[in-house]
């Protein structure tokens, strides 16, 4: 889908986002900074002029079975999540479920990942047990036509398949995730991205990966992050 950037929207997003998440970390440290960033972003989605074209609504799954990147701050928050909110059975049920995802996936590339539809184990009676703390992939996944992402899920060979987005929707998501990965970056974070099941089944398997993040240190022992550039890299191309 082939989308006119609003330039001056996400030059103003960017802007404030970054400096008020370069301030929120130096202040209140980088794990509460990025959560007053999630629901800053929430408010910038919410605020988009189009969103009210959106065709997402509760109990609409078919993107819950697509691949998903996340950030090792985000796993740390899913945890934390989980292990304050959900039951000893729930807990046990979303671990095996991750590990088994982990095992499916951890010898396939980006793209093979893409063609294979596998259940966020997360996804519990047609909804999100983890909203709150979704990852970033998630919060920007917005269409306004359920079709595409019905026909993504049925034909996950077919990567040609285009949901259509919200332009606004997507330039305000994407600038978002855009700045507070700059300023986590700026002071030596690691922002790589990493497959969710491998990242959180890492993360259960190492003890020291939420400490070895906060020392701005490679979190994962056993898993090698990929380098995203920013959406948004060269506004001017």
């Amino acid at each position: 889908m082939e989308i006119s950037l609003d330039l001056a929207y996400i030059r103003r997003i960017l802007s404030q986002e970054v400096a008020q998440a370069r301030s929120e970390i130096q202040q209140l440290g980088v794990r509460r900074a990025f959560e007053n960033s999630q629901q800053r972003h929430d408010q910038q989605i919410a605020a988009a002029p189009d969103v009210d074209t959106l065709a997402c609504r509760a109990g609409c799954t078919w993107c819950c079975h697509f691949s998903v990147d996340v950030r090792a701050i985000e796993v740390f928050g899913i945890l934390d999540f989980v292990e304050r909110t959900f039951t000893t059975e729930e807990k046990a049920r979303v671990y095996a479920e991750i590990r088994t995802n982990s095992t499916a996936l951890s010898n396939l590339d980006e793209f093979e990942r893409m063609r294979r539809n596998v259940k966020c184990p997360f996804l519990s009676q047609g909804r999100c047990t983890i909203y709150v703390v979704r990852p970033q992939t998630c919060r920007n996944y917005h269409a306004t036509s359920v079709a595409g992402c019905q026909q993504s899920y049925e034909n996950p060979d077919n990567l040609d398949i285009d949901p259509e987005f919200a332009p606004l929707v997507y330039q305000a998501g994407g600038a978002h995730v855009d700045a507070i990965t700059a300023a986590m970056r700026e002071v030596g974070y690691d922002t790589n991205v990493y497959e969710m099941n491998n990242a959180i089944a890492a993360a259960l398997s190492e003890p020291g990966a939420l400490k070895r993040f906060e020392a701005k240190v490679p979190p994962f022992i056993c898993l090698s992050g990929d380098e995203v550039p920013p959406e948004f890299d060269d506004l001017d191309a």
